[in-house]
């Protein structure tokens, strides 16, 4: 498993914690990995402090802060770190850059999550520090195919889910986004910019009920970054929207918060599916 080979040579793990409970069950899923020590670079307005409470080290920054991330995590003797959890997109316009981050967007032709974390990527391994797959002590929480939570899908169910998939691919490869939301063989939305749960939220008012959502990985996705996550914050968004489904593809996206996701799932009427 990577998990052994990554602790054989483990000193203090690294994680750079965006929002969500991704950060803090992974510093959780570490430690009971056997991992040592535990370093988080977190961002205000965007980590939960809670963080603080499960990790050995924790410096505070703003969103762009790249040398500072750097700095402290040299300094704290780190040599492999983890990105978890998600910056709030509207943070993306709202940076404050210092020179090195400046110096790292201005090489970029596009600027999305692909070409920005992987030119983070590549300032770490600069450094001479490994960027781990955002799975890494998480790989029991990845979706495996087939029905995860809730009842049965019916026919028509099925066939939305199956178009959902054609029409997510597609949207991704075209780096708009990876979900959308469908009803009965029409796109009700389609997520951009704005973020899953705000497109869930649209489709969810046009489709009224019934609709199905679905979420996939990027073709050729770098597991380093940018992972596909559900967690029980997903399905209240998707209860609330009145949606039935919620589909995801199956051994690329995280699964978060186990037996309390699939309680979600089961108490909200929804049917969580993995394909």
């Amino acid at each position: 498993m990577a998990r052994s080979i990554y602790l054989e040579t483990l000193n203090a793990l690294g994680i750079i914690a965006g929002g969500g409970a991704y950060p803090l069950l992974l510093a959780e899923s570490a430690r009971k990995s056997g991992v040592q020590r535990i370093v988080a670079a977190a961002f205000t307005g965007e980590t939960n402090p809670k963080l603080a409470g499960r990790v050995d080290a924790i410096e505070w920054m703003r969103v762009g802060q790249l040398t500072r991330m750097l700095s402290f995590f040299s300094g704290a003797g780190v040599r492999q770190c983890i990105m978890a959890g998600q910056i709030a997109p509207h943070n993306l316009f709202d940076l404050r850059p210092d020179w090195k981050t400046l110096l790292l967007l201005a090489r970029l032709k596009r600027r999305n999550a692909e070409s920005i974390f992987g030119a983070i990527a590549d300032e770490l391994s600069a450094a001479g520090i490994e960027l781990l797959p955002a799975v890494t002590f998480l790989e029991e929480s990845v979706a495996k195919s087939g029905l995860i939570a809730g009842r049965p899908l019916s026919r028509r169910e099925e066939a939305d889910v199956a178009f959902g998939f054609d029409i997510a691919r597609e949207v991704s490869r075209l780096d708009i986004g990876q979900t959308v939301v469908v009803r009965s063989g029409t796109v009700l939305a389609v997520e951009a910019f704005e973020g899953t749960d705000e497109a869930v939220k649209r489709g969810g008012a046009l489709g009224r009920r019934g609709a199905v959502m679905v979420k996939v990985a990027k073709p050729n996705h770098d597991m380093r970054f940018d992972v596909p996550v559900i967690g029980r914050e997903t399905i209240r968004v998707a209860a609330e929207s009145k949606l039935r489904v919620v589909a995801v593809e199956s051994d690329k996206t995280l699964l978060l918060e186990g037996a309390a996701l699939r309680s979600a799932v089961e108490r909200n009427g929804i049917s969580l599916v993995a394909c």
